[in-house]
């Protein structure tokens, strides 16, 4: 399965051209399924999903112009039968990962036999994360949190970690998390937004440090493109590769 991370959709042309590259035929052309499971977690969380669905929402995903867009949400698959929609799995040319918790979106990927049915999609099927989505996508991600996280959102481990913003040091819980293992290397999202303090450079090195893999924080204006073992960033901002000593 080939796969197209971004930090906040399909932003530029750039990115774009990229996702028509991976699918092999125009977007007009393409069947997808958008999966919406990683925004429950938040206030709000019912009309973010509403509008991320129906092409609204600030990361573009499902407004591309798909030949079919259908809605998968993992809560519910554990509660219906495999043939009601493994299928539409199997036949969609393209599966759209929200943004939101990573921690919650992974546990769920897992529970639903999604993480599992994976490895088996056609080669050239993408798999295509927005923030969140991205992040599950690697084997071992880490996030903030200022609460605990649920138990059962299934996090590996926790951990005070201090970081520095502007008006003075942020002290916030780093919480690792096991994702589905699609690519080699971590991502860190929304590099050096000012909405996303603790993704500065200086922060996302913390970040990094506890993820033991080479791992990349990209900015919303860029994407990392994943075909077999070849990765390729598709940039029309700023990223940075963080490798372990």
């Amino acid at each position: 399965m080939r796969a197209l991370l971004t930090s906040s959709g399909i932003r530029n042309r750039s990115i774009h051209d990229a996702l028509v590259d991976l699918l092999g035929k125009p977007v007009a052309e393409s069947r997808a399924l958008i999966v919406p499971t990683a925004l429950h977690p938040f206030p709000g969380g019912a009309e973010m999903a509403w509008r991320t669905v129906t092409g609204q929402g600030s990361a573009p995903l499902a407004g591309l112009g798909w030949k079919s867009l259908g809605l998968l949400e993992l809560t519910a698959l554990p509660h219906i039968a495999e043939a009601a929609w493994v299928p539409a799995v199997r036949e969609a040319d393209a599966l759209l990962f929200c943004g939101g918790d990573p921690l919650f979106l992974s546990a769920w990927m897992r529970r639903s036999g999604l993480t599992a049915l994976l490895p088996s999609l056609r080669p050239e099927a993408v798999y295509v994360g927005v923030s969140a989505g991205s992040i599950a996508a690697t084997t071992t991600f880490v996030e903030t949190f200022d609460d605990p996280p649920s138990a059962d959102d299934e996090p590996l481990k926790s951990e005070p970690a201090v970081f520095t913003t502007p008006d003075g040091d942020l002290s916030r819980l780093l919480v690792t998390g096991r994702g589905a293992g699609l690519v080699g290397f971590g991502v860190i999202p929304h590099f050096e937004h000012e909405h996303h303090l603790d993704a500065s450079p200086a922060n996302a090195a913390i970040w990094a440090s506890h993820i033991p893999a080479p791992t990349y924080a990209i900015d919303d204006e860029t994407a990392i493109k994943v075909v077999d073992d070849t990765v390729e960033i598709v940039s029309e901002g700023r990223w940075k590769l963080f490798t372990q000593p």
